[in-house]
């Protein structure tokens, strides 16, 4: 569950970036705002409901997950090839994410 919420807080803030990116940059239609906008809420929704008590370290554990679908996105919607070293980044920010989530006061 736990990596559920942050894969989907994931999307939803790639996804609302995106959006803007797209008006911005690249002349989309200023409605891309709107679903934009929609998901940067669910994002911000998403991340609360993660299992850290501390914001902090909720949004280090985040900042892993974040990475590698950042990876993906890359991959996966704007067709770019990854690198080794884009691979080997995000496994370790992935290892950094598990080890920090792992933690026990």
């Amino acid at each position: 569950m736990t990596l559920a919420l942050y894969a989907l807080a994931a999307l939803a803030e790639i996804a609302g970036c995106f959006a803007v990116w797209s008006w911005w940059r690249a002349g989309a239609s200023p409605l891309w705002l709107i679903p934009g906008g929609a998901a940067l809420a669910a994002f911000a929704v998403l991340l609360a409901l993660t299992p850290p008590e501390s914001a902090g370290r909720s949004f280090a554990v985040y900042g892993g997950i974040y990475l590698a679908a950042s990876l993906a996105w890359l991959r996966l919607v704007e067709g770019e090839a990854l690198r080794l070293t884009d691979l080997a980044g995000g496994a370790l920010a992935l290892a950094g994410a598990v080890v920090i989530l792992s933690g026990r006061a």
